[in-house]
């Protein structure tokens, strides 16, 4: 199991049984999908959220709200279920069941196709909702990772093309000028960059290196 909200230490991890593993703070490779190989039956995304250009979603993000505007790969934008689902397609992994807001779940179904899914709020604004209770979206989610554990067979992996172009837009245009200065990195507009990975590894490492980089940072 994967912690990667914030600080990447929400899980309670006495909580959990003696036989779960835990991925938890940052930086680590993979990001999101650390710890993911090709053992892995399926992926299980809960609590994801919309993408940063959707209007309709609660606290709608793409990584950072922050610093980015847009993250597209092979000249595509996408959510951060679809990146995370790209990098799943490298081990030849699924994502078979997600939960989240109405406008995640619209989003993932309309990119990643239908699979089993939890909708725990509606929107009502950025930073409002219809919400569930944790104890009601608990009992949902886990009947519906069950069910989707039982079809997971239908499911298929997020293939890619690889070299994979990623292109980052930032809300400042500092970012873009000082990245372009690494010969890898083309800066395509003022806020924007792209560099092309040879997959998905390559990518994510390469996102966690600038939204985690900092001259200050000390052990």
């Amino acid at each position: 199991m994967s912690d990667s909200h914030g600080n990447g230490e929400n899980l309670l991890v006495e909580a959990f049984p003696k036989d779960v593993r835990l991925v938890r703070s940052w930086p680590r490779h993979g990001a999101m999908m650390a710890g993911l190989d090709k053992s892995f039956a399926g992926a299980i995304f809960i609590g994801y959220h919309a993408s940063t250009s959707n209007a309709k979603g609660v606290r709608a993000h793409t990584f950072s709200s922050a610093h980015l505007t847009r993250v597209a790969l092979n000249g595509s934008p996408v959510t951060e279920a679809e990146f995370n689902a790209a990098y799943a397609g490298e081990f030849g992994v699924p994502v078979i069941f997600a939960s989240g807001d109405d406008a995640a779940i619209a989003e993932i179904k309309a990119h990643l196709g239908e699979m089993d899914t939890v909708i725990t709020k509606n929107n009502l604004g950025f930073h409002s909702a219809e919400t569930l209770t944790p104890a009601a979206s608990c009992d949902l989610i886990f009947d519906g990772v069950l069910h989707a554990m039982a079809h997971r067979a239908q499911r298929h992996a997020t293939l890619i093309t690889k070299p994979v172009t990623l292109e980052l837009s930032f809300k400042n245009y500092m970012p873009a000028e000082v990245l372009s200065y690494l010969r890898s990195v083309e800066r395509v507009d003022s806020h924007t960059i792209r560099f092309v990975g040879r997959d998905m590894p390559e990518v994510a490492d390469f996102v966690d290196v600038v939204e985690r980089y900092n001259p200050d940072l000390s052990p």
